[in-house]
């Protein structure tokens, strides 16, 4: 069982390596991709916390391309890389991010809004997903389908 500050320093731990990890992935040059799912980057069991996993992963937006409503079930990270997405989750603000900002989706979040700004320079995310190991990294919902 982890403590309270256990938790605290894994969760700084994540953060940290956010703000590391768009140097690293700069730095190994990983060939690009422009698909909706994304390119995974690394996974890896998060120590202490049994049945728990971290995803880390690229996306990357085409000029102009909308997401379905989706939901990760998972604590969710993210950082701007390249160009402006709008983001929002069920209830909450719509927000435009630029280059080295960033956006967090908790577990019950319905992610609602995950768009390209521009509908003529492409976006690029940068994905820290705290997760069930096992279980898919996201699901589509329909208004029937998730209050």
């Amino acid at each position: 069982m982890l403590t309270l500050s256990s938790r605290y320093l894994i969760f700084k731990c994540v953060v940290i390596a956010a703000l590391l990890c768009p140097f690293v992935a700069r730095a190994q040059q990983p060939a690009p991709t422009a698909h909706r799912g994304g390119s995974e980057l690394m996974r890896r069991d998060v120590v202490g916390m049994p049945g728990k996993e971290v995803v880390v992963s690229t996306v990357e937006f085409a000029p102009g391309v909308h997401s379905r409503p989706h939901r990760h079930d998972a604590q969710v990270f993210v950082y701007v890389l390249q160009g402006r997405v709008v983001m929002q989750v069920k209830g909450g603000p719509r927000l435009t991010l630029g280059p080295g900002q960033t956006f967090y989706e908790g577990p019950d979040d319905i992610h609602t809004v995950s768009d390209d700004a521009s509908s003529t320079e492409p976006a690029k995310i940068l994905v820290f997903m705290i997760k069930d190991k096992g279980k898919p990294g996201i699901r589509y919902v329909t208004p029937e389908s998730d209050p």
